[in-house]
């Protein structure tokens, strides 16, 4: 039986992605560097920050030490900050959403984002006294597409990762979900239904994950 829920963040329940973007663009812009929008999201959109910096040094040729992109990370972090500051970046229905499933399951989140990032937003929205755990960058080893979160995920819930639901919106974390052994929903809200399909049902909105659409994953 399902037992456990696990929400990844940027792009299922924050629209925060278009920001990170334009927050890498901040930090690249002050090396001389562009990152466009098809770029980010058909190369770099699964990562953490680290691993964002890590494939463009690697992309461009550039070979930055542990040490700049470090630099890089604290950057970005603070450009994000500033961006989303007072904004209300949720999706409308991810109050909502979580507050249906948290009726009945335990919440918790595994995200790519920095948790500095992450709590805020959370806080803002309303939602955070429903999670109970928040496994971020630098939490685990290795980070999506490594199953890594969302194992340690099913640790935290203190449950089988087979007796958990995921709900991603990237093939990146659709496949960390899998690989882990849990049951995975995905959401349109970056990609299309083509990019999911890995996914054990695909949703295009917040709207339709209630509880019967859970139990069916396990009892189809």
């Amino acid at each position: 039986m399902i037992a456990a829920i696990v929400f990844d963040f940027d792009g299922v329940l924050a629209d925060s992605e278009p920001l990170h973007l334009r927050a890498y663009q901040e930090v690249l812009s002050s090396m001389g560097a562009t990152l466009p929008r098809e770029e980010y999201y058909a190369r770099y959109l699964g990562y953490d920050d680290q691993g964002v910096f890590l494939a463009v040094s690697e992309d461009r040729g550039w070979g930055l030490t542990g040490a700049q992109i470090s630099t890089l990370i604290a950057e970005k972090t603070e450009a994000f900050e500033q961006i989303v500051a007072g904004e209300d970046v949720l999706y409308i229905g991810a109050s909502d959403c979580v507050q249906r499933l948290a009726a009945i399951w335990p919440l918790g989140i595994a995200s790519g984002a920095q948790r500095q990032d992450i709590e805020p937003i959370i806080r803002r929205g309303g939602i955070d006294r429903f999670f109970r755990f928040i496994v971020a960058a630098g939490d685990t080893l290795e980070s999506k597409p490594a199953p890594d979160p969302y194992l340690r995920a099913a640790e935290l819930h203190a449950v089988p990762p087979s007796s958990c639901v995921a709900i991603e919106d990237s093939r990146w974390g659709i496949r960390s979900a899998k690989t882990a052994g849990m049951w995975c929903i995905g959401i349109t809200t970056t990609y299309p239904v083509s990019s999911l399909m890995e996914a054990d049902t695909i949703v295009t909105s917040l709207s339709e994950i209630t509880p019967e659409l859970i139990r069916s994953l396990h009892s189809g």
